[in-house]
């Protein structure tokens, strides 16, 4: 693909995050609002519900109060997220893998936002029916985004169209781009 028709999936792909990250933080603001300090809304009794809660953990309360490795693992995420995007190839059978990580991003920027400004993470939604932990919009993205990730490794890419995550497969890859530049070069340079 040529560089100017990545330059925009390149740009789509910030455009989508950052409405994705607006998406969840004005929910999150609007929770804020109009759940603090109330009780649940109960949407479907027994079922569904929206309460406020500041989380400063993680699902079921795991890592309670620990911002530091949160913000440190969040980078982490943000940074494998996008060298995935980057080093898949910009062909439409790789679509649904960049749109994983787009999700992925944005989910993971939605929390850290929370958690680098507020200290610790709202969330609303509450399935009480089955005493799911209490969650928001940015997890959706993560949570869903990670299983669509898990059943197109499983179920629609063969194992050699993952190697586009090796270190040889991209070496081999920059070799036949340089052989093919010569060659074009010297095809040009004869005429």
């Amino acid at each position: 693909m040529e560089k100017h028709g990545t330059g925009r999936i390149y740009i789509r792909a910030v455009l989508a995050a950052v409405l994705l990250v607006l998406i969840d933080q004005g929910a999150k603001l609007l929770a804020v609002r109009r759940l603090k300090g109330q009780p649940s809304l109960k949407l479907l009794p027994g079922v569904f519900e929206l309460q406020y809660l500041e989380n400063r953990g993680a699902a079921f309360g795991i890592f309670q109060d620990q911002r530091a490795f949160f913000l440190i693992m969040t980078v982490l995420i943000l940074l494998l997220a996008v060298w995935c995007f980057a080093v898949v190839p910009k062909t439409g059978r790789y679509l649904p893998l960049r749109v994983c990580m787009v999700f992925v991003v944005a989910g993971a920027l939605g929390n850290f936002l929370d958690r680098l400004f507020r200290g610790y993470v709202v969330d609303f939604f509450s399935f009480v029916l089955i005493n799911f932990p209490v969650f928001n919009i940015a997890d959706i993205y993560i949570t869903v985004s990670f299983a669509v990730l898990v059943l197109l490794v499983f179920f629609y890419y063969k194992d050699e169209e993952l190697l586009v995550f090796s270190g040889k497969y991209r070496r081999e890859q920059r070799e036949k781009g340089t052989e093919t530049e010569e060659k074009n070069s010297r095809e040009s340079g004869g005429q």
